[in-house]
């Protein structure tokens, strides 16, 4: 093998024939075309036609970056099944992930919650506070409740009327309030009214103004995540 006219601009190279390929092409030639032109298209065509050898596999930087690549993807694939699976929601409340230590049933605690919500309150409110009216009972159906004051003013059990607390978690079918000297207490929201206390500045004089707002826990029997998104319309209670 030798290499093509080192003068060209397109180097490459090409193979030196033997002497029996070259008959046999002769030969082939001399079967489709008269002998002058037999000679002449092996001499223009095929006796110095440069043959370009070009290398059929990648270079091994690319071979290198693929096999890399392919072990990255081998490497994520345990590692995604060594990962541990979520613990389903039943798990969960088993496990008592959401359950409120004995030390945290304080009062004291979540004081600071019921000032935020106060806040948050007034702000979702604003002048229909004053007012009320189905403007304010529409903005308070949808509202976050926790970290508000209620007092359970009418209730299915006697024995919950007048239990007053903050509400630390909101369920879908029970409240769960904090009370003063009574810890924790579940409260059901079906046959339970709740009363919640809003305190807002004064319109005329020094003394604030405390508005108090009751809501009907048979209409609220929804997760305050998609009570958030719903949209609630007035008709008639049968039960109150």
């Amino acid at each position: 093998m030798e290499s093509g006219d080192p003068g060209s601009s397109d180097p490459g190279f090409f193979i030196m024939a033997s002497s029996e390929q070259i008959k046999v092409t002769q030969d082939l030639l001399a079967r489709a075309h008269s002998p002058d032109s037999a000679n002449r298209i092996y001499s223009d065509k095929i006796q110095y036609r440069t043959l370009q050898l070009k290398p059929t596999s990648p270079p091994p930087a690319a071979l290198n970056a693929r096999a890399a690549r392919h072990r990255a993807r081998q490497q994520e694939k345990l590692r995604g099944k060594q990962r541990p699976k979520p613990l389903s929601a039943r798990e969960r409340r088993q496990l008592g992930l959401y359950d409120i230590p004995k030390e945290g049933q304080k009062y004291e605690i979540y004081e600071g919650l019921n000032k935020l919500w106060m806040g948050y309150a007034m702000e979702i409110l604003g002048n229909d506070v004053y007012t009320g009216g189905p403007l304010a009972a529409a903005k308070l159906a949808s509202a976050e409740f926790h970290g508000a004051e209620a007092e359970v003013v009418r209730s299915r059990c006697p024995g919950r009327v007048g239990l007053k607390g903050i509400i630390v978690r909101d369920r879908k079918f029970v409240v769960e309030l904090i009370t003063r000297k009574r810890g924790l207490k579940v409260i059901p929201k079906e046959g339970t009214v709740f009363r919640v206390e809003v305190s807002a500045p004064p319109q005329t004089g020094d003394s604030p103004e405390t508005f108090a707002f009751e809501v009907y826990g048979d209409q609220m029997m929804l997760r305050s995540a998609d009570r958030a998104n719903r949209k609630f319309k007035s008709h008639f209670l049968k039960n109150v």
